[in-house]
């Protein structure tokens, strides 16, 4: 337990990282494969009326692009996307009826997933 040791401390050189948006956490997630980008199919009404004409909705990670998510739903349901359009969901504030506190109910992401015609996913 010296306090004045003779010994000297070497410094750790810091890793040059590529792209510096990248955390280690998207490295992480990059290892596990594409089973974090889609949550779960977003079953509404609205959605079901779009499954109809070939449009599916899906639940997305935040961090989550367009060719991720392409990529996520062919290797899930072995379907062909067209096309994906993303739409930020804005977080809400929401009062307790019981408690008469505010609360705030998150926001997330959602994906329109566009599918080649003749091709269908079951959801259920």
């Amino acid at each position: 337990m010296a306090l004045f040791s003779k010994t000297k401390k070497t410094e750790k050189k810091p890793v040059a990282v590529a792209n510096p948006k990248s955390a280690p956490v998207s490295e992480a997630r990059e290892s596990l494969g594409l089973s974090h980008v889609i949550v779960k199919p977003r079953i509404t009404e609205k959605s079901t009326w779009h499954s109809a004409q070939g449009v599916y909705v899906f639940d997305v990670a935040l961090d989550a692009n367009k060719q991720q998510i392409a990529q996520a739903v062919r290797a899930i349901y072995t379907v062909t996307p067209r096309k994906v359009h993303i739409v930020t969901v804005p977080s809400k504030r929401k009062r307790s009826a019981r408690t008469g506190k505010l609360g705030v109910k998150g926001g997330g992401k959602k994906a329109y997933v566009y599918l080649k015609k003749g091709e269908t996913i079951n959801l259920s």
